[in-house]
């Protein structure tokens, strides 16, 4: 009897497992993968910006090569730290990927912040010699919205981190603390622009309307540029080295 119990066991047992649904070869390495598409990502036409090992196809705004302020470590891609907030380091800047112009599109990042650090991402940026790409570029603002002073001043936490910089503030502001992994999207398409942090959607606005050029005209910008609200329809993606330490990684875009 005890071995025609077992001999049962066995064979349900082979049989549970035959019919099993076999796992995916790679399954498990393609949903946590780091600085790679997925198999969906590719079909629908993302293009991978960063690969985690090099800084193919980044440069410095308006530099010919890739600065030195800037390094690949552990698969991000790091702004050092150099204690000179705007200025940057000596052989430092922001920089900006150079293997392709955008206009319509949906861009993921994910960014990490020293304490007490301050950075952000450009879109629709232009090259200007003379100017520093924040002359005619949107900004989704980075920060350590506990320690930066940054968090305190502009109007109605416009500068916290999600901002549209100091135009419009990030609702809810649910950014995680420094020294952990906060994951952005920025999607534009023919002017409307949307910021979305840590799965939700902070802010949207609209590029040359009425509401936008007035919003633009009280603000400071027109002070670094009259024609700042003219934003480019077509221009660069950048990162900015504000001189804290700052990391990213799964740089991604779909053309739209």
């Amino acid at each position: 009897m005890k071995s025609t119990l077992l001999l049962l066991f066995v064979t349900v047992f082979f049989v549970l497992n035959c019919n099993a649904a076999p796992k995916k070869k790679g399954d498990k390495k393609e949903k946590g993968a780091i600085n790679a598409l997925t198999s969906e990502e590719k079909t629908q036409g993302w293009l991978l910006m960063f690969d985690g090992k090099t800084s193919e196809g980044w440069k410095g705004y308006n530099k010919p090569n890739f600065p030195a302020g800037w390094i690949i470590e552990n698969g991000t891609l790091k702004c050092q730290d150099s204690g000179r907030g705007e200025a940057g380091a000596a052989n430092g800047g922001d920089i900006i990927y150079a293997k392709q112009k955008f206009s319509n599109f949906h861009l993921k990042i994910e960014w990490k912040i020293s304490q007490g650090g301050n950075s952000g991402i450009f879109y629709l940026g232009k090259e200007v010699e003379g100017w520093e790409i924040y002359r005619t570029a949107p900004e989704m603002q980075i920060l350590d919205n506990d320690r930066h002073p940054d968090a305190l001043l502009g109007k109605d936490g416009n500068r916290k981190a999600g901002s549209l910089y100091d135009l419009i503030p990030a609702k809810p502001q649910n950014t995680k603390p420094a020294g952990e992994w906060n994951s952005v999207e920025i999607i534009c398409y023919q002017g409307t622009v949307v910021h979305k942090q840590n799965g939700e959607t902070v802010l949207e606005y609209h590029l040359w309307t009425p509401e936008w050029n007035a919003l633009v005209k009280n603000s400071k910008f027109p002070e670094l540029n009259p024609d700042w609200a003219n934003v480019a329809k077509e221009g660069v993606i950048a990162l900015q080295d504000h001189g804290n330490a700052v990391w990213f990684r799964n740089i991604k875009i779909r053309p739209l």
